[in-house]
């Protein structure tokens, strides 16, 4: 996870320095949803399109894009990830897919910026094998719902 970026004395950012934390389980579980057209939903549930299983190959974009969070984003601390789980629910009522995303490490710093980065590829993803059939398809809604350990332990989301 980035942690706040610092500024030296010629006002150079670096990287924050976490080699002195301590080693801690650390979790993150983020969302977020893409809506589509009802028939673009249906296709993706029947594992009727023509790419193949669009689901399948969202979840494996996310899991890479939680791993490559550090090549993606500036100052971010490259990080071994001990879990990357990504559950995608169709909701027919709504016409969308939420996406959610289960990061964990055994380290110094936290997962939040890894599973942000997972939810968002996974939902790009799947815009992008379906864009073909539904441009209209919007992605929304992507947030943390907690992360735990490290020195500020536990947050959850009041909502």
């Amino acid at each position: 996870m980035t942690e706040f970026t610092h500024f030296n004395t010629a006002g150079e950012a670096h990287m924050v320095d976490v080699g002195d934390k301590p080693h801690s389980k650390r979790k993150a579980v983020t969302e977020g949803r893409i809506s589509m057209q009802p028939e673009t939903l249906e296709m993706i549930v029947q594992g009727a399109h023509k790419k193949g299983d669009v689901l399948g190959i969202a979840r494996i974009a996310g899991i890479m894009a939680a791993k490559r969070a550090a090549d993606l984003i500036p100052l971010c601390h490259p990080l071994s990830l001990t879990k990357v789980e990504i559950e995608l629910t169709p909701e027919q009522d709504g016409n969308t897919i939420l996406c959610r995303c289960h990061v964990e490490t055994q380290g110094q710093t936290g997962v939040e910026i890894e599973a942000l980065c997972a939810t968002q590829i996974t939902l790009l993803t799947i815009y992008d094998m379906c864009k073909a059939v539904d441009r209209g398809m919007a992605i929304g809604g992507i947030r943390l719902l907690e992360k735990r350990g490290g020195k500020s332990g536990t947050w959850e989301r009041p909502d």
